[in-house]
């Protein structure tokens, strides 16, 4: 399943956990949890939003909405934003607050990122417009740095912000509803009092989409994908299909990225791409806009950056009706990529030929990514309830070994760390599942 990012800071602290998204977490995993505690123990985590004018309450934790869990200062910290518009900021053993909230404007969907530096930083974007830059080394959580999704442009589409950012060599790299993708340099250090400090400076922002797109798709070209970094090429997809590659060699030196990989999929790519140990992507692709090309590839593919004239290697039909696909990112798991789709399918698939090897039905649709750690596979379905798999090492059909309800439909992911399942559902709550003590 990958390598954990790192050695300074022990956790799941990203979606999917590294720069390539394909490590999400570490056991063991808990083999008849029950509901150690939830957050909040009896109110809900509700807050008002609107989308296209109209507005709505908006309740618990939704896509991607996967927890940060890592280890600081002798304790085991949760970090999360929610859609009561807020970052809370949780001990892992007991689900009591370790320091306030951080208020936001609006709600929060994509995952928060903590520094894997060991600087006390936690990276978050929200509908409110703002990526913002968040110190936890102070009695309250405070933001030492922002950047709101209108300073840059030309931009299309809106202006949240979904991805889950990336820390690499004191860059920051994110992409944006805004429909640009942008690199921050954070010189981050610590100031006379010892507390954490960052002078952050936009080195390089890129439209997510060319002309050749624009005359596919319509203008809903934005960036909701987090994006990974493979050797030294970033990697992001937006919702016109556009996949993206650049090489990020000479960032450090001053050197602007240059595009090193194209590829169109035909709709929307929401769902973060992920690389397997030869380089090669799998692409979930949603099925919205009933374009020829999504109608030839298929939604899910496998393609071969370093064939960029013909990449594709091989693709899968996985759609029933517009609106369905894949929404859920991929899971790397052996010689198999596992991609849960909104038509209610987990579908194992061979990554050699793209033979589907074995199907699991769950009450859709599925948006919740599937979390694999110890051969078990973790994963949300809409009926509010969190299922684990027996995903079984000779590769036959998974058989299912527990699940515990949540109230409704689980959209996020889960981080799996140290004998916990963190998760949270639509109901309002973040769950913890361990087994009983």
């Amino acid at each position: 399943m990958g390598d954990p990012w790192g050695d300074v800071v022990p956790g799941v602290l990203t979606f999917r956990g590294s720069p390539t998204r394909r490590w999400h977490g570490s056991g063991p995993v808990p083999t008849e949890p029950v509901v150690a505690w939830r957050f909040p123990a009896e109110a809900q985590m509700c807050s008002m939003s609107s989308v296209a004018g109209v507005e709505q309450e908006w309740c618990g934790m939704g896509w991607t909405g996967q927890p940060a869990v890592f280890e600081r200062q002798g304790r085991t910290w949760v970090v999360f934003g929610a859609f009561d518009a807020r970052v809370h900021f949780l001990d892992g053993a007991t689900g009591e607050k370790i320091i306030p909230d951080f208020a936001a404007a609006d709600i929060i969907k994509g995952s928060v990122t903590v520094d894997p530096d060991g600087y006390p930083l936690v990276y978050v974007g929200s509908r409110d417009g703002r990526l913002r830059i968040l110190a936890i080394d102070r009695v309250r959580p405070t933001e030492l740095w922002g950047l709101d999704a209108d300073e840059t442009g030309p931009r299309m589409w809106n202006n949240d912000w979904d991805a889950s950012p990336l820390v690499l060599d004191d860059h920051l790299f994110e992409g944006g509803e805004n429909s640009r993708f942008h690199v921050v340099r954070l010189n981050r250090s610590y100031d006379d009092d010892g507390l954490v400090a960052v002078d952050p400076e936009l080195v390089w922002d890129v439209a997510g989409w060319d002309d050749d797109l624009l005359a596919e798709v319509d203008s809903n070209v934005s960036i909701e994908n987090s994006p990974l970094i493979v050797g030294n090429t970033l990697y992001f997809a937006n919702s016109g299909g556009l996949v993206q590659g650049w090489d990020i060699t000479g960032l450090a030196d001053g050197v602007e990225p240059t595009r090193v990989f194209r590829f169109w999929a035909g709709d929307d790519v929401d769902a973060t791409l992920v690389p397997d140990e030869d380089g090669m992507l799998y692409v979930g692709v949603e099925y919205e806009r009933e374009t020829l090309r999504s109608l030839e590839l298929g939604q899910i593919l496998k393609l071969d950056p370093s064939r960029p004239d013909d990449p594709l290697v091989w693709a899968v039909e996985a759609r029933t009706k517009v609106g369905t696909g894949v929404w859920a990112t991929p899971a790397i798991y052996r010689d198999l990529v596992v991609v849960a789709t909104a038509d209610g399918e987990v579908l194992g698939i061979s990554r050699a030929g793209g033979q589907v090897r074995w199907k699991l039905e769950i009450p859709g649709p599925l948006w919740s990514s599937p979390t694999i750690v110890d051969d078990v596979m973790v994963i949300g379905d809409c009926t509010g309830r969190v299922r684990a798999f027996d995903l079984h090492v000779d590769g036959t059909r998974p058989t299912q070994i527990w699940e515990v309800p949540t109230g409704i439909c689980v959209e996020a992911s889960a981080a799996i760390w140290d004998g916990t399942v963190y998760i949270g559902s639509r109901d309002g709550h973040l769950y913890a599942l361990r087994d009983p003590s």
